[in-house]
């Protein structure tokens, strides 16, 4: 149901950006499905290998996995961003040239957070609704703007779209090495289809349980040494309240921030005491 959506108001967007923006669409799927896209879509070469191919304990969903489709860019037109999203989320009209503007203010990764909305909606043809619809806002990373150069350096592994984790990774590889990146946590740009924020579903789903794994054994160590404080959502604001929105949100982790806090006091201690020693 949300797909058809999601990819008629990315067409839409497309075509309200049209006379400013350079925007090139492309899909990639495996062959067997059968994916109906408008002529806007350029198709790319098939998938070949999904994360039942990687992980045997797994069965049923055939899930490609996000290395894999970031691969696709090697076939892609030249482009100096590429913006992924998950296939349940939609785009506002004014989509591309509110991402065009932040990336004019000299960011290089943007992450932007949907809204959500009722489940009444089910038909493109509620389209106009949609839009119309403020929704509610939700605290979850699922829409990311990458600039093309930092796309070699992202560690992904066997990550699986479509589940959770995906954006953890995501997001801490945008936190490890963007030079400057842009949180936009709450504007009305994207949407997806459902009120829901966190479902106790996926603590029984075995392909939630690899993402996790995978998240925390291969991917988390090696950018760990790689995050920077500065470039975490919500570092502007006072400790108390950054500190406070850290702990709440599912997507990043207390124990790495902790740490950040940590290093950065001492660094700030010692510059003191240097300071003190030079009078």
């Amino acid at each position: 149901m949300a797909q058809p959506i999601s990819l008629e108001s990315i067409r839409r967007a497309r075509v309200f950006a049209d006379s400013e923006i350079a925007i090139k669409l492309y899909a990639t799927h495996f062959e067997d499905e059968n994916l109906e896209l408008s002529p806007e879509f350029r198709s790319l070469t098939h998938l070949t290998r999904s994360v039942l191919d990687l992980n045997t304990d797994l069965q049923g969903r055939q899930l490609p996995l996000i290395a894999d489709l970031f691969a696709k860019t090697t076939e892609m037109d030249e482009f100096d961003f590429l913006i992924f999203s998950n296939m349940d989320i939609g785009l506002m009209p004014s989509f591309y040239l509110s991402v065009q503007h932040y990336l004019q203010q000299g960011h290089d990764a943007i992450v932007i957070n949907r809204r959500r909305l009722s489940k009444k909606y089910s038909s493109v043809d509620q389209l106009p609704e949609i839009f119309a619809d403020l929704g509610l806002s939700h605290p979850g990373f699922d829409c990311f703007v990458i600039k093309k150069d930092l796309l070699p350096k992202f560690i992904l592994d066997t990550i699986c779209v479509g589940i959770p984790f995906l954006e953890a990774s995501l997001v801490h590889n945008i936190i490890a090495f963007s030079a400057r990146p842009k949180w936009v946590m709450d504007a009305h740009l994207t949407f997806h289809i459902g009120l829901d924020v966190l479902s106790d579903k996926r603590l029984k789903d075995p392909f939630y349980w690899h993402n996790r794994k995978v998240f925390f054994e291969r991917i988390h160590p090696r950018l760990k040494p790689h995050l920077k404080l500065q470039n975490y959502p919500y570092s502007l604001l006072p400790r108390y309240k950054r500190m406070l929105k850290w702990m709440l949100n599912p997507s990043l982790f207390s124990k790495d921030l902790a740490e950040l806090e940590t290093q950065s006091f001492r660094t700030r201690l010692n510059e003191w005491r240097w300071r003190l020693l030079q009078r």
